[in-house]
């Protein structure tokens, strides 16, 4: 659960940085922006998989693909779901990144794979709509800075557990040492 709740702490903040930058730049929602936002951060949610599994060139490679076709999903399903559109993109690139792990970790089988993929989907997403109100109910005062790092990090950590749930194979070091448990 270390790497999980190290994981979602880092989104967190990553993703309230960029709260901060899009209102302190006052940046209008446009389609490059949305698909650089996406960009920006699966390239390190593909980080904390790949660096999971000891790969996290892999995952810097992968992680912004991940988010421009997630980031692209929401704008082809925006004009009939409106910002609800964020909730599909939000469940797809946790499938993505299922997938993602199970293509770097050359163990579990693709059913395993997709069952965390969906689990994290499912739990994250409800997690990220019980959050939804940081982007969708605008304070007088501006943006709740601590609320939204708090908000993001739990809407991150049932995607990152689901995914990172279960033990690590043993390194040979360990195996020779014993310590494995």
């Amino acid at each position: 659960m270390v790497h999980a709740v190290t994981a979602a702490l880092v989104l967190g903040a990553l993703s309230t940085s960029g709260d901060f930058l899009w209102e302190t730049l006052q940046l209008r929602h446009r389609v490059v922006t949305g698909l650089a936002h996406g960009a920006v951060i699966c390239l390190f949610i593909g980080l904390a998989v790949g660096a999971r599994e000891r790969k996290p060139l892999a995952g810097l490679a992968a992680g912004p693909v991940v988010g421009v076709l997630a980031a692209g999903g929401f704008y082809i399903l925006a004009p009939w779901l409106r910002w609800l559109a964020m909730l599909p993109a939000w469940m797809f690139f946790w499938l993505c990144f299922a997938t993602l792990q199970w293509r770097l970790r050359g163990r579990d089988s693709i059913r395993a794979a997709i069952v965390r993929g969906l689990l994290a989907a499912v739990l994250s997403g409800l997690a990220f709509w019980s959050i939804s109100g940081i982007w969708t109910e605008h304070a007088p005062g501006g943006p709740d800075y601590l609320r939204n790092f708090l908000s993001w990090t739990f809407a991150f950590l049932p995607g990152f557990a689901a995914l990172f749930a279960g033990r690590r194979e043993m390194g040979d070091g360990q195996r020779a040492m014993g310590n494995g448990r």
